[in-house]
């Protein structure tokens, strides 16, 4: 089974990602992306699938992947009916890599880069620090997280009982998912259309889909709806014009593609956790403490 090539879209104001997924049972899903990526599951056990990897996991499963390395966890719903855990960094390798090769404090960490072309599983001891490290992330401004990710990575080069998992080293243009190209071609038009009225209808035409297959399509490899992911895009220029211009919101409302202020406003809010005229005066605020 050929795996699938998931798009990793990096959290608001960072240069990398990070989720915590609360779930009933993990769904089977079969695929690589080129970011590597911490993965923490909790309170869940079921079967691991990680290149030629084949294995039952448990609490506190703590694995880093390397880039384009397939992989997937499959789980049951748990006896108690409780929420299954599952904390997710994912790290641009390029970006990594800049760290790591310009600066000898991270040389510590080239080791663990290159095992984790082939998968590494970490010890109940370190899955215990990265819990902790994990739940401060969640709560943390971005410049504390990327601390944080550091202290984690840190924490993981120096498990010495760390285990590698996978025997071979998977590339993903031998893998290569038939999808990629056509969901390439449609994030390419978004990117350089999300400010305008952008209609499903248009993006299925061009991938050659239906519009039903094509919404399963987008949300399978991003992880959002076409809506969803359409306004993370909006919101992220509209902080941008926010910090850096005195526009009326109004007018930022209407260059970042909303029809009216409400929806801007609510979405804004949904997506920040605070209105445009709030999110700007706290940055005002920090300007003059500065």
């Amino acid at each position: 089974m050929k795996p699938m090539c998931e798009k990793v879209i990096p959290s608001n104001n960072s240069s990398w990602r990070y989720c915590e997924y609360r779930l009933n049972t993990i769904p089977f899903n079969w695929h690589y992306h080129p970011e590597y990526e911490i993965c923490l599951t909790l309170n869940s056990t079921g079967v691991c699938h990680i290149g030629d990897y084949l294995s039952p996991f448990g609490d506190l499963d703590l694995v880093i992947l390397g880039p384009d390395l397939p992989h997937t966890w499959q789980s049951n719903t748990n006896p108690d009916g409780s929420s299954q855990i599952v904390h997710v960094a994912q790290i641009p390798a390029q970006w990594l890599h800049q760290f790591v090769n310009g600066h000898p404090e991270f040389s510590l960490l080239r080791p663990l880069l290159s095992n984790a072309k082939q998968g590494i599983k970490f010890t109940n001891d370190t899955a215990v620090i990265a819990r902790q490290l994990f739940e401060k992330i969640k709560v943390s401004e971005p410049l504390t997280r990327y601390i944080l990710l550091i202290e984690l990575l840190q924490t993981m080069a120096l498990d010495t009982d760390a285990k590698i998992l996978s025997t071979s080293i998977f590339i993903s243009g031998q893998q290569r998912d038939p999808g990629k190209n056509k969901f390439d071609k449609v994030i390419d038009f978004i990117y350089h259309n999300y400010t305008k009225s952008l209609c499903a209808d248009e993006l299925a035409d061009l991938a050659h889909m239906s519009t039903n297959h094509f919404h399963r399509f987008f949300k399978k490899r991003t992880e959002r709806t076409l809506t969803e992911f359409i306004n993370q895009l909006r919101i992220a220029k509209a902080c941008k014009l926010l910090i850096n211009s005195s526009s009326p919101i109004t007018v930022i409302s209407d260059q970042c593609g909303f029809r009216n202020i409400s929806n801007f406003n609510r979405r804004f809010l949904q997506i920040k956790g605070c209105t445009p005229s709030r999110f700007r005066q706290q940055i005002h605020k920090k300007s003059l403490l500065v």
